[in-house]
């Protein structure tokens, strides 16, 4: 995808152009070449703002350091931004307690690094004709990361997909994510006897 080009000086295509200056001063309704006038005796550029208004808006600026600052505000933009990946784990109806601690522990770390957890039980055969033994085991798995401590929400119940039964876990969001502890005050005596809070 290419990125969108921001249009200076003699690449600016409109007739008429509507300008501010450097301070942020409307100038109004001028023609381009007018305004690039005004733009060269200042020493800085004429640089297209928003192309898509009638007419264009233009601002006479040092153009470097207009790209300078679109670019930093890009980089904060992505620096502030989360990427929520989704992790998988697969299991089969014939789970053992081991492999289901094991499966529970990994869910647990996936949603501390704040992941999405799709959990899947497989059915194979003649298991399809029983999708209850499915909801059991993941209804185990939930307990599991209840005892474990994991901090999940369901977001999608478990629903069959094929010969797959899943659900979605995510990771609880950071307002509700673990419970307050009473504050406990703590007491000085003082000489007399007398305490302070």
């Amino acid at each position: 995808m290419k990125k969108e080009e921001i249009r200076s000086n003699r690449e600016i295509r409109a007739f008429e152009v509507f300008v501010l200056d450097e301070t942020g001063t409307q100038l109004g309704v001028m023609k381009t070449r007018d305004a690039l006038r005004i733009a060269e005796e200042r020493g800085l550029d004429l640089v297209e703002v928003s192309p898509s208004a009638k007419p264009p808006v233009c601002k006479i600026l040092d153009y470097g350091k207009y790209r300078y600052e679109m670019e930093k505000k890009s980089r904060e933009a992505k620096k502030n931004q989360t990427v929520t990946k989704l992790k998988e784990v697969r299991m089969q109806v014939k789970v053992d307690v081991g492999d289901l601690n094991t499966k529970a522990r990994f869910i647990k770390e996936f949603l501390d690094e704040k992941n999405k957890v799709k959990v899947s039980v497989r059915f194979r055969g003649r298991e399809m004709q029983h999708p209850e033994i499915g909801k059991e085991v993941l209804s185990k798995v939930l307990v599991r990361l209840d005892e474990i401590e994991a901090l999940y929400t369901v977001e999608r119940q478990p629903i069959m997909e094929g010969r797959m039964m899943s659900m979605l876990l995510s990771p609880q969001k950071s307002q509700g994510k673990k419970p307050q502890k009473e504050q406990q005050t703590k007491e000085k005596t003082t000489e007399d006897g007398a305490t302070e809070a």
